[in-house]
C-alpha cells in the first residue's frame, strides 16, 4: 500500500472513531458512568427557585395574619414554614427577618440551625448503612469486636455493661449515658476543667473522658434522651464508610433526596454559610462564658456551645422545604421515591409505647402521627408528619424562654392552621417546579 492510501486509512479510521465518541450516548459501563440527565430532568434545587410569591394566596391571608401573630407573640425575628401534601410541596413561605440588622428578609431559600432535626437524617444515615450490609443494629459499638473498637476507648472503659451497648440502644437513647455531670455535647468548658485540657477535646477525646464516667443505667433497660449517643452514631458512620459523616450524609443520604443545600453549621457569625440566617437569643438572655474557655463572654448562640462540634446529633443546617424533600424520602409513600426501603421505613416509625423512642423521630403514633424536635440557642425547630399525609415544618432563628418547651405552641399553631386553613392550601407541586 502506497503511502499516500495509507495516510487515507488512518484518516478515516480515526474519523469514525470520533464520530463514534460524540453521537453514541453515554451508558452505564462497568466502571459505572451513567447517562447525563437532559437539563429538564435534573432534580431542582429548591432553595435556588423558591420565592414567597408562589406561595402567595388570598385564601391564605389569614394563616399568615395567624403566623405573624404568633411571631410577634413570642418576639421571633423570623421563621420559614413549608407544607407538604402526599409528599408534594404545597406551600413554602419565610417571616419577618433573616437578618433585622440589615434588613433582609426571611425566604423560603434561607437555610437554617434545625438542632436535633438532624438525628432523623442520622439515624436514616445509619439504615442507609444496614441496607447495604455494613452493619446491623445489633452491633456492639465499644470493645474488640465493637465497631469503634479502638484500644484507647476499650481502655477507658472500667464497666463491663458499656461492651454491651448497641447501634440500636443509641438510636432509640437507651445506651445508659445520662446527664447527671452535664451534657457531655453543651458543657464542654466543664470538661476541658474536669479532665485539664489544653482545649476544646474533638471527637475522639471528648469519647474518652465520657467513657470514664459510669453509666446511669444498664444498656437497654431504660432510657434518657442522650445528644452524646447521636455523637457516637455520627462516629459509626464515618468508620464504618471510611468517609467523613458530613460527607456521607450529603452523597449517600440527601443529594439521593433532592436535597442540595444541607451542611453542618459553623459556631459563630462570621461562619455563615451565604443563604444562613442571623440567630438571636430571646430578650433578657444573659451572656455566657465561651465554650472554648478563652475567657470571653459571648451570645449562647454565638459562641456558647460548639455547635459544629454536634456532628449529626445537632448540627444540620437546612430550609424547611428541603427539610419536606427529605422527609418525603424516607415516609413509605409512592409520589417521591424513597431512599430507604419500605422495610426499613416500617422500622424507624415502629410504634412500642409511649416510653420508647423511634429511631431517629421523637415518636411515632399507632396512628401515624410522626414527631421531630429541635433546640438550640437561637434556634426552634418542629416536623410535624399527619396521618391524612400533610407534613408542616417551622424553623425559627430566634430562641424563647420556654426552651425545648416552646414547640409544643407551636404544634398548637399548627393545629389551629390545619383546621381552619388546611382546605385551602394550593394544588400545587413546589417540588417539580
Amino acid at each position: 500500500m502506497s503511502r499516500k492510501k495509507r495516510f487515507t486509512v488512518i484518516f478515516a479510521l480515526i474519523l469514525c472513531t470520533a464520530i463514534a465518541a460524540v453521537t453514541v450516548p453515554l451508558s452505564s459501563s462497568s466502571h459505572g458512568q451513567a447517562a447525563a440527565a437532559p437539563e429538564d430532568q435534573l432534580p431542582v434545587r429548591l432553595n435556588d427557585t423558591l420565592t414567597d410569591s408562589m406561595s402567595a394566596f388570598d385564601s391564605l391571608e389569614g394563616m399568615d395574619y395567624m403566623i405573624e401573630k404568633y411571631l410577634g407573640q413570642w418576639e421571633i425575628k423570623g421563621a420559614s414554614l413549608a407544607v407538604m401534601r402526599n409528599d408534594s410541596l404545597v406551600y413554602a413561605k419565610g417571616y419577618g427577618y433573616a437578618d433585622e440588622e440589615n434588613a433582609v428578609k426571611m425566604t423560603p431559600g434561607h437555610i437554617l440551625r434545625m438542632a436535633s432535626v438532624s438525628k432523623l437524617i442520622t439515624a436514616t444515615g445509619i439504615m442507609v448503612l444496614k441496607e447495604k450490609g455494613l452493619l446491623s443494629l445489633q452491633d456492639t459499638v465499644f470493645g474488640e469486636n465493637g465497631i469503634l473498637n479502638d484500644s484507647l476507648y476499650t481502655a477507658a472503659i472500667r464497666e463491663k455493661s458499656k461492651f454491651g451497648i448497641t447501634v440500636e440502644h443509641l438510636l432509640r437513647h437507651k445506651g445508659g449515658f445520662t446527664n447527671g455531670r452535664g451534657d457531655p455535647m453543651f458543657s464542654i468548658q466543664d470538661i476541658i476543667r474536669q479532665f485539664r485540657l489544653d482545649g476544646p477535646p474533638d471527637h475522639e477525646t471528648l469519647v474518652r473522658c465520657v467513657l470514664t464516667r459510669p453509666l446511669g443505667y444498664r444498656p437497654g433497660e431504660w432510657q434518657r434522651y442522650s445528644n452524646f449517643g447521636y455523637l457516637l452514631l455520627s462516629m459509626i458512620i464515618e468508620k464504618v464508610s471510611g468517609t467523613d459523616y458530613e460527607t456521607f450524609i450529603q452523597e449517600n443520604v440527601l443529594k439521593p433526596a433532592g436535597c442540595f443545600d444541607m451542611h453542618l453549621a459553623g459556631n459563630y457569625y462570621e461562619d455563615r454559610l451565604p443563604n444562613e440566617t442571623r440567630y438571636y437569643m430571646h430578650a433578657g438572655s444573659p451572656l455566657c462564658e465561651e465554650y472554648n474557655l478563652s475567657g470571653r463572654m459571648v451570645e449562647r448562640c454565638y459562641g456558647g456551645n460548639d455547635i459544629h462540634g454536634l456532628s449529626g446529633a445537632g448540627a444540620w443546617c437546612g430550609s424547611p422545604a428541603e427539610l419536606c424533600r427529605f422527609v418525603a424520602s424516607i415516609d413509605g409513600k409512592p409520589e417521591v421515591t424513597d431512599i430507604i426501603s419500605p422495610e426499613s421505613v416500617a422500622e424507624m416509625t415502629e410504634y412500642f409505647d409511649p416510653e420508647t423512642y423511634s429511631l431517629g423521630w421523637n415518636d411515632t403514633k399507632p396512628t401515624g402521627e410522626w414527631t421531630r424536635t429541635g433546640t438550640l440557642g437561637g434556634t426552634s425547630a418542629l416536623v410535624k408528619y399527619y396521618p391524612d399525609g400533610e407534613c408542616w415544618i417551622m424553623i425559627t432563628n430566634t430562641s424563647t424562654w420556654k426552651g425545648p418547651g416552646f414547640t409544643k405552641y407551636t404544634e398548637g399553631l399548627f393545629r389551629k392552621c390545619r383546621e381552619k386553613y388546611s382546605a385551602a392550601l394550593p394544588d400545587q407541586d413546589l417540588f417539580g417546579l
